[in-house]
């Protein structure tokens, strides 16, 4: 153990370390006018990015002093900045905006409804205003912002947010996706990542060499990965460790915090009050009204309009959503939350030698997507905790280890979030399948990066494609979709896709004349890191 500090009687009792992590796959089509899986994009700007980034402007104008860490991956950061994907949102948010109108003309006898239908209309106009106009459609400048103002810490991911347990066979593709993250990040931001998200938390002993060999200096674990170190952090998971192989801080989970959000049974989203996520107008209004509004194919989908909320669990029916019952609500769960930390704190700071930081770790789309007024109680939060409580303050990651240099060293755990904590979402029967192809993949492109390393030209654009296809073929949301059974067979398609381009490409690099019409197509279509380079691989 490193050398204790004297526990200091100024400041807080403790910190609050909030931390979202932002991802989605890169689900990208230029060759279809409308693909159903780009609304995932479209929808999470919606309820979720915007409305961030909305609240922290007002916090910040407001002169609350919030801290908030976040990932936002590469995949999402592509999205982001895609031209072609800004573009279709803008007429994704142009047709919910001529819905919400048509509902506020269809709900006009009912007051509940009709003002349901015109909260809509406000939200859908008011993104559109924000991001069309307010920050002309970037919306990572506003993210980059909010961190060169010293209110997020913001820290990167994998590159397409692979399983790296599932990769540790070969180091170069780990590395590569860990290295590919990271440049994707310093393009973005301007600067280094300090942080990593590992996805799906994924951790196995000695990843921590590569993480610090490419310059990163902290990460977050499942709560057993570091309760099960060797030796067992003296802490538990209320301070980071530095991992045994390499100075990396890893900071573990808190369950208490984290229950009160995530548990479907426990937490907070399940409440009467609050918006239900699955009754959607998409799939109840006659579809002649409704078809253009929804899939073109005449699938029905989710519109974003959601008259009923979640309602107790002994009513029949769900009952009509009510905007200010919702919030006061929100209010209460804020206050509560903050409560609880308050007394968590003020427990631990008695059993430890300095402030205890607490964890709390979290799906950014569970605010505001999935818990419709999640972004309004972490408003509360904010605001509540800045007047309301002396007990703790918020922190980032970089900020307490500046702060606290010195911690225990220890070897965490094996580990992963989800069920079970040791990798079954992403290794079961109903996507091991996966794996031998991609193992095949890794090495065929680790031998062709060594084998082609001056390659210039059409071959070094075909080796760069190979190596964006591998990349996108490894990400861990395919094989989280076939274990959860919703979208499989877009999943699969999408894998088997990846492994099929990949193959042919791997064809060309002997042949004297290359399928150059084919590169284009897959260098338009799948067109992430546009500045890779496939020695990453080498």
């Amino acid at each position: 153990m490193s050398k204790k500090p004297e526990k200091s009687t100024i400041g807080p009792d403790g910190y609050l370390c909030l931390v979202l992590h932002a991802h989605l796959p890169f689900v990208r089509h230029p060759e279809n006018e409308y693909k159903m899986e780009e609304n995932w994009f479209y929808e999470a700007l919606t309820e979720t990015y915007i409305p961030f980034l909305l609240m922290f402007g007002n916090l910040r104008d407001d002169s609350i002093p919030f801290r908030l860490t976040m990932s936002l991956t590469p995949p999402l950061c592509a999205m982001m900045n895609d031209p072609l994907l800004r573009q279709r949102y803008v007429k994704h948010l142009e047709r919910l905006i001529t819905l919400a109108q048509k509902e506020m003309v269809r709900t006009k006898s009912d007051p509940q409804l009709y003002q349901n239908a015109k909260m809509y209309y406000n939200r859908f106009q008011l993104c559109l205003h924000f991001f069309d106009n307010v920050c002309q459609r970037d919306l990572i400048k506003e993210f980059r912002t909010f961190q060169d103002q010293g209110f997020l810490e913001i820290i990167t991911c994998a590159a397409t947010h692979g399983y790296l347990p599932n990769m540790q066979n070969n180091e170069h593709a780990v590395r590569a996706q860990i290295r590919v993250g990271i440049e994707s990040y310093i393009s973005n931001m301007g600067k280094a990542p300090a942080g990593i998200w590992l996805p799906e938390c994924g951790y196995y002993p000695g990843l921590e060499r590569i993480l610090y060999d490419e310059g990163i200096r902290f990460f977050f674990l499942e709560t057993h990965g570091l309760l099960l170190g060797k030796p067992r952090p003296s802490y538990g998971v209320f301070a980071p460790v530095y991992c045994k192989e390499a100075p990396v801080a890893a900071f573990g989970r808190d369950v208490e915090s984290s229950r009160s959000v995530w548990s479907a049974q426990q937490g907070y989203p399940g409440h009467p009050n609050y918006r239900d996520f699955y009754k959607d107008i998409g799939f109840s209004l006659d579809m002649d009204y409704i078809a253009p509004y929804i899939d073109p194919a005449g699938i029905r989908v989710q519109t974003g309009i959601k008259y009923h909320r979640v309602t107790d669990i002994h009513s029949e029916e769900k009952e009509i959503y009510s905007r200010q019952d919702a919030l006061h609500t929100a209010s209460v769960h804020a206050g509560e939350f903050m409560f609880n930390r308050e007394q968590q704190i003020k427990h631990l700071g008695k059993l430890m030698d300095r402030p205890p930081v607490i964890a709390s770790l979290y799906d950014a789309e569970l605010f505001g997507h999935w818990w419709y007024e999640g972004p309004e109680w972490l408003n509360y939060l904010f605001r509540k905790s800045a007047f309301e409580q002396s007990t703790y303050e918020f922190i980032t990651p970089s900020q307490y280890l500046k702060m606290y240099p010195d911690n225990e060293t220890s070897e965490p755990s094996f580990s992963s979030w989800g069920e079970g904590g040791y990798s079954y979402v992403w290794l079961n029967e109903s996507n091991s399948w996966i794996y031998r192809h991609i193992h095949h993949m890794e090495n065929r492109m680790t031998e062709s990066a060594q084998r082609f390393s001056g390659a210039q030209g059409v071959t070094r654009r075909i080796l760069n494609q190979m190596a964006r296809e591998l990349l996108l073929a490894q990400s861990s949301d395919w094989a989280f979709i076939m274990k959860t059974g919703t979208m499989v067979e877009y999943a699969n398609n999408r894998t088997k896709r990846h492994i099929s381009n990949f193959l042919k490409l791997h064809e060309l690099l002997d042949k004297e004349v290359k399928d150059e019409q084919f590169l284009c197509v897959l260098e338009e279509r799948n067109n992430i890191f546009a500045e890779i380079d496939f020695g990453v691989f080498g």
